[in-house]
């Protein structure tokens, strides 16, 4: 699987952006989705996740009520809404997949094999 993000870029307070990730690969269509971010010196952190069907959406604490994850599986991409944005959002978000039949906790980085080269998200006026 492959993964190229876009989207990044300068935004102020308040603001929003929409991330997207293209995916390729024989088996995008069964993968769970997700998004990651990371400052520099701190590990990454959990965004949110979406399954093929939609019927498991996960989000961490920071993007709950702001952020929306979604994905046209037809485009094989998927999005990440962000909304009201802040200062402490600014982070480089990578796109990450892993298999549907995957274990282990969907918080943790070290559950997903597959990751996107990262978008750089800066929110300051």
């Amino acid at each position: 699987v492959q993964l190229v993000e876009s989207g990044g870029g300068l935004v102020q307070p308040g603001g929003s952006l929409t991330l997207s990730c293209s995916a390729s690969g024989p088996s995008f269509t069964r993968h769970i989705m997700g998004w990651f971010r990371q400052i520099p010196g701190s590990e990454r952190e959990f965004v949110a996740s979406r399954n093929y069907g939609g019927d498991s959406v996960n989000y961490g604490g920071s993007a709950r009520g702001r952020f929306t994850i979604s994905r046209d599986n037809d485009k094989d991409t998927v999005y990440l809404q962000m909304n009201n944005l802040k200062p402490e959002d600014s982070a480089v978000y990578y796109c990450t997949s892993r298999s549907g039949f995957s274990s282990g906790s969907i918080d943790s980085d070290h559950t997903w094999p597959y990751w996107g080269q990262g978008t750089q998200v800066t929110v300051s006026s």
